[in-house]
């Protein structure tokens, strides 16, 4: 059998992003000197990159690709950094025989399964961990900044970003922006795509910039609480915008004063908006912004489930008692019981918070939202599957699926009750053609089905391993890491872990949230044998 697909050119592709990760890989450095820690995670990293980058680039000097190869080079690219993303975990646990002593010889990273899906966690932005603490005393502040900054990088996207770079991938950038970008397709802002990403990702830090200022103004101003610092406002504004959700601290935003979750807030509603939309209003037609269908949906979904939220809430609607296991105490609950109950502004602000957390599929938590009761917590599962805007850097379905899903139920009824009726299917004054139509379709009737076959085989392979989860924290973890949000329920909450996971549930969650950051297609492409042949 001939193949079709130039597997060298999207390997020496790969290798090209892969030899410019080292410039990222500064930043931990940089902090690592600031505080006198050791160099060891990352200079081997960076010359690891390096070598491995500069040797597939020879596989093919002049790279010439198409959209097989350009499939290839997108689903190939996430799991190599995602790969070498894990290098200065498995350093700070082992260190280097001969060389370099252990640094945390304890660290749950120190097992490579563990480490691989820490990265792909960070690249992917889903925020779901296996650290068994968090904090910069169990850890070097280098190697945590290094963790936020893989979501940094992955949330507007690695490929995106050497396109906007890199001119020998500016030829084939729009299969390739096409082939990462999370959404239906990605709006060409200016004449070139190069252009293009490079207006994505200006956008992408200068909003990250303005809230790292905000976050240490707070902090300076003594309104941020103890906890906020010039580190901390860093780190989280690197994981805010992608949508990430990775925090220094164990509690999450939780450690932080009301008036840093009010600050956060609206910066995950920017994260999850359409970054087209942000443009053009920015730009001067900031009426493109509420004309837009997808954005109105956005806002009124959060709106309507803020506002169930916060009558939860404010009518004590928490959990009864402390289940076995639990990653909160009596104590925890009695006190945002009796703190939250009859009080509107922090039922607002913990049910806004959250509300945006889970729909822009960000991940921080404001608060421990499993001493919720059963009525919130199926609500919050059912946001998980909404998502953020396409062209954002938000995971799940996106909200423009669902809209086009609605429409064509709509059409249906109409049409069974009028069958000589033609009724197209329209998004914002334009009428979508049938084959748009039938792959958006196609690809949420596929991602409800990888949904429930993956929520199967974890649940089969816990109780393989003898773990016993609940179908709750099975279904919410499966959901989590699939529509790359993080946090689930119980002990895979937002103060827990997926820690307790068996090493191939783990390695299947990769592949969750692997699949679930390229949207399914690019990924499965790869897999059908046509793909392969001439």
């Amino acid at each position: 059998m001939s193949i079709r697909v130039d597997y060298r050119a999207s390997l020496s592709l790969v290798g090209t992003v892969l030899k410019y990760l080292s410039v990222p890989l500064l930043l931990p450095v940089v902090v690592a000197l600031l505080y006198g820690e050791t160099l060891a995670p990352f200079l081997p990293t960076i010359a690891v990159t390096l070598a491995v980058g500069w040797g597939l680039e020879r596989l093919a000097p002049e790279p010439d690709i198409g959209n097989r190869e350009g499939f290839l080079m997108v689903a190939t690219t996430w799991l190599a950094v995602a790969l070498v993303g894990t290098i200065p975990y498995l350093i700070e646990a082992h260190g280097i025989p001969l060389l370099v002593e252990p640094i945390h010889p304890g660290s749950t990273l120190g097992n490579p399964v563990n480490a691989l899906f820490e990265s792909m966690s960070g690249f992917t932005t889903t925020g779901a961990t296996v650290l068994g603490s968090i904090n910069v005393t169990d850890h070097t502040r280098g190697v945590m900044i290094w963790r936020q900054l893989t979501q940094w990088l992955g949330g507007m996207g690695i490929v995106v970003l050497a396109v906007a770079i890199l001119p020998e991938l500016s030829v084939g950038g729009a299969q390739l922006m096409d082939a990462e970008a999370p959404g239906p397709g990605i709006e060409k802002l200016t004449p070139k795509i190069a252009e293009t990403a490079r207006v994505l990702w200006g956008a992408y830090l200068a909003i990250t910039v303005v809230e790292i200022l905000l976050l240490y103004g707070l902090d300076l101003a003594g309104m941020a609480g103890p906890n906020m610092n010039a580190y901390n406002a860093v780190a989280h504004g690197l994981t805010t915008m992608p949508t990430g959700g990775f925090s220094p601290q164990a509690r999450s935003i939780e450690a932080f004063s009301a008036a840093v979750q009010w600050v956060i807030i609206p910066f995950m509603v920017i994260a999850g908006t359409n970054f087209a939309l942000i443009w053009q209003a920015v730009a001067g037609s900031p009426r493109e912004l509420f004309e837009d269908t997808e954005f109105r949906g956005y806002l009124g979904v959060m709106a309507v489930l803020t506002a169930i939220f916060t009558g939860l809430l404010f009518t004590g609607g928490f959990t009864s008692g402390v289940p076995e296991g639990a990653t909160f105490d009596a104590a925890y609950l009695q006190e945002y019981a009796a703190t939250l109950s009859g009080s509107l502004e922090p039922s607002i602000r913990h049910a806004l918070f959250q509300t945006v957390s889970i729909v822009t599929t960000t991940g921080y938590a404001s608060m421990d939202f499993d001493v919720w009761g059963a009525p919130a917590q199926y609500v919050l599962l059912f946001a998980m599957f909404v998502g953020g805007s396409a062209g954002s850097t938000g995971g799940g379905i996106k909200i423009v699926r669902w809209i086009v899903v609605a429409k064509v139920l709509r059409r249906e009824l109409f049409t069974t009750a009028h069958p000589e009726a033609v009724r197209p299917v329209r998004l914002g004054g334009n009428t979508l053609d049938d084959r748009a139509v039938r792959g958006i379709m196609a690809f949420t009737l596929l991602y409800l089905a990888i949904f429930f076959l993956g929520a199967v085989v974890l649940f089969l392979d816990a109780a393989r391993a003898g773990i016993d989860f609940t179908v709750l924290e099975v279904i919410s973890g499966t959901a989590s890491t699939l529509g790359n949000v993080g946090p689930a329920f119980y002990r895979l909450g937002p103060m827990g872990g997926y820690l307790r996971f068996p090493d191939s549930s783990k390695l299947f969650m990769v592949g969750l949230m692997w699949a679930g950051r390229l949207e399914i297609i690019p990924l499965l492409v790869c897999l059908v044998p046509e793909y392969w042949r001439r």
